[in-house]
């Protein structure tokens, strides 16, 4: 039986989620010799040491401390340094998840040196290519040898590409595994009672997107978005760095905080994050992950961006696109809170299996 080294990369939050279940799947099998490799695109303890910590992933064998920068830095410091460690490694396969800069920028160095490459999530397609994540999900699937496609669309996406079919498996999403398995610690999280939210109406929001919170005018319509949410709710905002800082720069801090029924937190683990979800009525978005987790748990989501990668979250009945449209947002609001609203259903194959699936068509490769 050959022997499988397997290079692993994560760069931000949102993959090690993706991540976790691939690393607890290895370990049934003794002929896979996984390697973690930590970009350090996410570089605060926040939002990134502490999630390896909650979601048991072992500390990576590598960190590339890349920090922040700009793409074309953040590129050329990961490609510089992740090269000598392809080097002396000699792995089978570099495996890379998501659509930040480190997958992209991953796939690249890996595929510049004749190493197999493998995509966890591929065939996303938003089809703007003004988010840096479109054009890093189209680079990466467009030179890797291993496509895992966690919904359907991504199957239609990558044939319409002209990407071979025989690349292509439709494994379903490793972050629905993430959420299954962690069901149990979810349970026991005190995030709620810490923050006096139990028995509460919640409303979830989290914005981040440069496209939301990088100038004055889009973040005051999201202030006036957050003052249309009915009175007896509350609605929980986990700040993320990049709009907390651009909040205080345009010096609307005090309006944020004058609404009363506004509970602002800094950044929180992956666990209380979940049991927050999973106890609100309501998610108000920009994200990408967050609108299929709130999928799988039947939670309405209301995404405010022009245009989603996630379809199946809109065929299931779960999400819906509106952009800053205001009067839009207000009038879904309303439909949801009288719970006027289609029942959710479930989307194929977001059932726990993904990491599985994804391992075994590993070995099956390479013990053929």
């Amino acid at each position: 039986m050959a022997q499988i080294k397997i290079i692993n990369v994560v760069g931000a939050r949102p993959n090690f989620m993706k991540i976790a279940p691939l690393m607890k799947e290895y370990l049934r099998y003794p002929e896979i010799s996984p390697i973690l490799v930590h970009t350090g695109q996410h570089y605060d303890y926040q939002m990134s040491e502490s999630f390896f910590k909650s979601l048991g992933i072992k500390n990576p064998d590598y960190n590339l401390e890349v920090g922040s920068g700009t793409h074309a830095q953040q590129f050329g410091k990961i490609i510089e340094r992740l090269e000598p460690i392809l080097l002396k490694e000699k792995p089978n396969l570099v495996l890379v998840v998501g659509d930040v800069n480190s997958t992209a920028a991953c796939a690249i160095t890996a595929k510049k040196m004749n190493i197999p490459v493998a995509h966890i999530e591929s065939g996303l397609r938003s089809f703007d290519q003004e988010m840096p994540e479109e054009i890093n999900r189209i680079i990466t699937d467009h030179i890797s040898d291993l496509l895992f496609v966690s919904e359907k669309s991504g199957i239609k996406n990558l044939k319409k590409e002209g990407i071979s079919s025989k690349k292509t498996y439709f494994v379903g999403n490793v972050m629905i595994d993430t959420l299954i398995n962690s069901l149990p610690q979810i349970e026991k999280s005190e995030i709620l009672k810490k923050n006096n939210l139990e028995n509460k109406r919640i409303v979830l929001t989290t914005i981040h997107r440069p496209s939301n919170v990088d100038s004055k005018e889009k973040l005051e319509k999201i202030l006036e978005i957050l003052n249309k949410i009915e009175k007896n709710s509350i609605i929980v905002f986990p700040m993320h760095p990049r709009t907390k800082k651009n909040i205080e720069l345009f010096d609307l801090m005090e309006k944020f905080k004058s609404l009363k029924n506004l509970l602002i937190l800094d950044p929180i683990e992956y666990l209380d994050l979940i049991k927050i979800l999973k106890n609100s009525w309501l998610v108000i978005t920009d994200s990408g992950g967050i609108q299929e987790e709130a999928a799988f748990l039947k939670i309405p989501t209301i995404t405010i961006r022009e245009n989603t990668e996630r379809p199946a979250t809109i065929t299931c009945g779960a999400n819906i696109i509106t952009g800053l449209n205001t009067k839009k947002i207000a009038s879904q609001i309303k439909k949801i809170s009288s719970k006027k609203y289609p029942k959710i259903k479930n989307i194929p194959l977001y059932d726990g299996k993904a990491a599985k699936r994804i391992v075994s068509i590993i070995t099956k490769k390479y013990n053929a």
